[in-house]
């Protein structure tokens, strides 16, 4: 669904079209949900990525089934002009038919019994649970899990690299160092400042919770006591850890929190030693953990704490807030949907550790998860050879072509490797479709934007009925006369034998290279060529 079609089904529903306009809407999206309690924060949709944002919040937090929104209505301007400029704050429920949430047929004005709300974030503790273990930074997290903050959308927080086409390399950047002036942008408020909200906006929703909490489920990462308080607790000494890359996690994630800043005093295979950055000035944090050789686990052996020392600076970054802390944070929403964008990633990864990373830094964090969840580059390729050969035994009558390269090490040829070069295929049912098919092929390429690059070549046929039909595949490294020329070689003699065949295509001179060589039948009057204009 887009923006513009929850408007008008809103407007449709509450009998309000023509009379009434969407100016915005505010969700009331969770931010944290624990066994018992869920707290709930204002995130602005007056977009389709923001809606976007809505639909990933859903699939994150399960437990919420009905997600709330508060539309903000103003009167249609007339034809003259004129309007009485009355505003209507009207909640309902994103999932009800046909009524307001609050139950009444008449059109409900909410009068809201709080203050207006100046902070951005106005429920950052709903039942005192952190305390004071906040004040030590001016901008307290806002722990939102697998959304973006306010911004998205809105142009505040856009910038040139921020493209929804993701590079698969990026220059370093100089932006990844901490020291940062400008503090975090303010998450999951009004950027128009003063706002007022229904009361129920900023209290928990018990019927929307899940009643029966799992036994030690644990919501984000961190030490955590066994009420699951807030993911600001203590370590133990005897807490134990999966491994060391977990034990690290834990530590860097309470630093984050915290808004404090560690040193890294010794770290090998079978130890880890951090120490407050300002260990000796007044501040004793100090946390050591081992490795339990016999069980194979980490575990804390000395701990001092919690820190004594408060934030002495603000700042937009956190050292801790490396790609690891970043990629253990969006493997849910990329496992979800692998397509989320960085710029989504990136507002998500910020609302809820309240420090902004780099674009740089969480394009790399996506990168690491994606190879988890997928497999790296190289593994992708070196699959190749075993797809084409499960392919035609699966597949009989699958044509495929794999060409590659010599790889030479001091002038010599080594046999036991090779480069992926060129690769054509086509399926047994594409290549009987197309006897059935106008006798005509457009052809096309489109660049590949993984690590290295590469062009996805394409034929395209046509049914009686004017239906499109690919017929044959290719993967070359670019668009050259000779890539150009082994792809429509194996064209004409797998897919295409018909004379008197039309192809369309653009005017690159790789292709009128090829379609001109005198011995691959591209040549009328067993072939002509037209150019898509």
């Amino acid at each position: 669904m887009s923006f513009d079609d929850l408007v008008r089904s809103v407007l449709m529903k509450l009998g309000l079209e023509g009379a009434k306009r969407v100016k915005k809407f505010f969700y009331r999206i969770p931010i944290t949900v624990l066994q018992d309690t869920v707290k709930y924060d204002c995130f602005t949709i007056s977009s389709d990525e923001d809606l976007q944002v809505m639909f990933l919040c859903r699939r994150q937090f399960s437990e919420v089934r009905t997600p709330e929104l508060l539309a903000k209505l103003v009167d249609v301007v007339s034809s003259s002009g004129g309007s009485n400029r009355n505003t209507t704050t009207l909640a309902t429920a994103a999932g009800s038919s046909s009524r307001p949430a609050i139950g009444s047929s008449s059109v409900p004005v909410y009068q809201p019994v709080v203050q207006p709300v100046a902070s951005s974030s106005f429920a950052v503790d709903l039942n005192g649970s952190v305390g004071d273990e906040v004040g030590s930074r001016k901008n307290p997290p806002n722990p939102l899990l697998g959304v973006a903050p306010l911004g998205v959308g809105d142009g505040l927080l856009g910038d040139v690299e921020e493209d929804d086409v993701e590079p698969d390399m990026i220059d370093d950047d100089s932006g990844d160092d901490i020291g940062a002036s400008e503090p975090a942008l303010a998450v999951g408020g009004s950027s128009s400042g003063t706002q007022q909200y229904p009361p129920h906006f900023s209290s928990l929703d018990l019927d929307a919770m899940r009643q029966e909490g799992v036994s030690g489920h644990s919501v984000g990462f961190g030490a955590r006591d066994a009420e699951g308080t807030a993911g600001l607790t203590e370590f133990q000494v005897g807490q134990q850890f999966q491994d060391k890359e977990q034990a690290l996690l834990s530590v860097k994630t309470y630093s984050i929190w915290r808004g404090v800043q560690y040193k890294v005093i010794e770290s090998d295979y079978r130890q880890y030693v951090g120490k407050c950055s300002e260990f000796g000035n007044g501040c004793t944090w100090l946390i050591r953990l081992s490795l339990r050789q016999r069980k194979g686990i980490w575990e804390v052996k000395r701990y001092n704490g919690p820190h004594t020392c408060l934030a002495t600076s603000i700042s937009s970054d956190h050292k801790s807030l490396d790609y690891h802390v970043i990629s253990a944070f969006i493997m849910p929403m990329v496992r979800a949907d692998a397509s989320v964008s960085i710029k989504v990633l990136l507002n998500a990864t910020t609302a809820h550790f309240g420090f902004r990373p780099t674009y740089r830094r969480v394009w790399m964090a996506k990168q690491k998860v994606v190879a988890l969840i997928y497999g790296d580059w190289d593994e992708s390729y070196n699959e190749l050879p075993r797809w084409v050969l499960g392919v035609q035994l699966t597949m009989p009558g699958t044509v495929a072509v794999l060409r590659t390269s010599p790889v030479r090490v001091g002038g010599q040829v080594d046999e036991s490797q090779a480069y992926f070069h060129r690769l054509f295929w086509t399926f047994l049912p594409c290549i009987e479709a197309f006897r059935h098919c106008k006798p005509l092929v457009s052809i096309d390429g489109t660049h590949l934007y993984g690590k290295y690059g590469g062009t996805l070549l394409i034929a395209i046929a046509q049914d009686g009925n004017s239906n499109i039909l690919p017929v044959a595949f290719a993967l070359i490294e670019g668009e050259n006369a000779e890539s150009w020329a082994f792809f429509l070689s194996h064209l004409r003699q797998h897919v295409t034998p018909q004379p008197g065949l039309l192809v369309i295509s653009d005017r690159h001179n790789g292709i009128k290279d090829a379609l001109e060589a005198l011995d691959e039948g591209w040549l009328p009057p067993s072939a002509y060529r037209a150019f898509c204009i």
